[in-house]
């Protein structure tokens, strides 16, 4: 909630004598649409049967009460009660405070408390694609966006380093697959192996028979099964490693579904001594209510499945981390497995099951189709990178020929582009796949912003200005440009607290579209460098919205080059 928030709903509350809180009035405040029609609206809606009056009667009546303190004016227009707010007093106050903070803005102090992130958690074997960038991407703006609001980020690559599909593997590679190959390109020849025995699969069922028996040896500790999965594992570790560097996304553990083999034990004996296992056609389940299917624990086999290892796994990081929130950032069509996880969760009487959340994103397609790692149709994300950076540094040439850091700042571009495309759609929306759209500089797009930011970078250096030199001035700036910058600055702590409750990165994305569209349109109309009494006021403002891009940015991993 911003001060202005606070001074109008103490305003209302004052003369409404009790009908609503100040809560409550904050939380109908709204912010029109037409700036002509002020910076805060009140809607009187909710008063009409209290007061037993026309909505715009009753907003006539309380401009005549209201206290204009902190307001250049208060205004009825209709049935709302519009608030103009004192510009100058404003615009110090948020100039002021970006001055003396930096990049420190909005910032709230550590609260002692952990968020667990699971996120990006590629499969092993299989090549890291743009599939598996949503995962990665939006879990690590989380992490920075709860940093920023106090919290400490655990970011957990729960690795896909267990399961069926590598009995599958291992049937393909004792069929078909050649060491020396492999050796000399792992992930290329595992993602042929896979495709092919896929392939084979869905044509003869004795192949998926054939990789259950292995998997079944792998769970037992069949000597040459973990032979062969540990080579594949460490093969795939070199190459995320190196996609991770150039995503510049770090992990505070990579504990995959494998660490939780000896912990899952323990799980089953829980669900046992509470009494919730059935046993249904041979398998071992917890019944659940309100859901179609119960929770499969075990298979009549005895292999484990996915949920038996996330049971683990949350008892695991609730013991570890002492969780406040712990969040799945994994694609909506798991939805119905994190429903029944938290469901057994509950069912074991563990009330810390309500700080468990799924975070769901919509799939990338390409050409509007679906992507698929089995059927061989992928967009791979290294090459992708290199291409992106490419492209990227050929608009930098055309631009900026005699740039010093050319290539440094073509990568902070390019990889940039990729992971602001992906974060400025809502994450359940997903997207078509469009390199060339990404990297443009026009549009409303991540080099876009990262130009606004270096534009303003340069006139600071053409300047030569310094925060420290303007503290304590007073600001006024006469013109509408300026002013709706002002309160887009000011609403920057209330759009991450929106961006961490909804866990959406994309309030932020496009928070920073707005921010940089504003400046430029305020660069269009303004002599910022021009001698004039607003001359102090214009590089304070320029100074500031820097401040906030650059910020705003880093949220969502993307580098903020001071030259472009």
């Amino acid at each position: 909630m911003t001060n202005d928030k606070q001074l109008a709903a103490q305003a209302l509350a004052a003369v409404l004598d009790n009908a609503l809180s100040e809560a409550e009035i904050t939380n109908l405040l709204e912010t029109p649409k037409k700036s002509e029609m002020g910076d805060l609206a009140f809607p009187v809606f909710s008063l009409a049967k209290t007061l037993r009056k026309a909505p715009n009667m009753i907003a006539l009546d309380l401009v005549e009460k209201i206290t204009t303190a902190g307001f250049e004016k208060v205004v009825a227009t209709g049935p709302y009660v519009n608030f103009f707010l004192d510009k100058s007093a404003t615009t110090t106050a948020i100039l002021s405070k970006i001055l003396t903070q930096g990049t420190a803005y909005a910032t709230l102090a550590k609260n002692g408390e952990n968020v667990a992130i699971d996120m990006s958690s590629p499969n092993i074997a299989k090549p890291f694609s743009i599939g598996h960038l949503r995962s990665t991407v939006i879990g690590d703006a989380l992490a920075e966006i709860y940093s920023k609001i106090g919290y400490t980020p655990v970011r957990i690559n729960h690795l896909g380093d267990w399961g069926k599909q590598f009995g599958m593997l291992i049937v393909a590679y004792k069929k078909y697959g050649n060491e020396a190959a492999i050796r000399q390109n792992p992930i290329s020849e595992l993602l042929k192996l896979y495709v092919q025995i896929n392939a084979e699969a869905a044509e003869d069922p004795t192949v998926d028979e054939a990789a259950r028996e292995w998997f079944l040896k792998l769970e037992n500790g069949d000597a040459e099964a973990l032979a062969l999965w540990q080579w594949f594992r460490d093969e795939s570790l070199v190459e995320f490693d190196r996609i991770y560097k150039e995503l510049g996304v770090t992990f505070d553990s990579m504990n995959g579904e494998a660490f939780y083999n000896d912990k899952m034990d323990e799980v089953i004996d829980i669900l046992s001594e509470k009494q919730l296992l059935t046993t249904s056609n041979g398998a071992t389940v917890v019944e659940l209510e309100g859901f179609e299917n119960p929770a499969l624990i075990k298979k009549s086999d005895g292999a484990t499945l996915y949920i038996t290892r996330d049971l683990a796994a949350a008892l695991y990081r609730k013991r570890t981390y002492n969780f406040a929130r712990s969040l799945y950032v994994v694609g909506q069509e798991q939805s119905g497995h994190f429903k029944q996880l938290k469901a057994v969760l509950n069912k074991m009487a563990y009330d810390w099951s309500d700080d468990i959340h799924h975070v769901p994103f919509g799939l990338v397609t390409k050409d509007g189709k679906k992507l698929s790692t089995r059927k061989g149709n992928v967009i791979l994300l290294e090459p992708t990178i290199q291409e992106a950076v490419k492209r990227a540094a050929a608009q930098i040439e055309a631009k900026n020929p005699d740039l010093a850091n050319k290539a440094a700042v073509a990568h902070a571009v390019g990889v940039g582009a990729i992971k602001f495309y992906d974060l400025k759609n809502e994450r359940l929306n997903g997207y078509d796949f469009n390199l060339e759209e990404m990297v443009s500089f026009e549009g409303e797009t991540g080099p876009y912003v990262q130009y606004a930011h270096a534009r303003i970078q340069s006139i600071l250096n053409k300047a030569a200005f310094k925060p420290e030199s303007v503290l304590g001035q007073t600001f006024s700036l006469s013109d509408d440009e300026s002013w709706e910058i002002i309160k887009l600055l000011q609403a920057f702590s209330d759009v991450i607290a929106r961006a961490a409750r909804t866990f959406e990165p994309s309030v932020v994305a496009k928070y920073a579209i707005n921010l940089a569209q504003a400046f430029n349109k305020y660069y269009a109309h303004t002599r910022i460098l021009e001698e004039s009494d607003e001359r102090d006021a214009r590089l304070s403002l320029a100074y500031a919205t820097g401040v906030v891009l650059k910020e705003s940015l880093r949220l969502l991993g993307v580098e903020a080059p001071t030259e472009m």
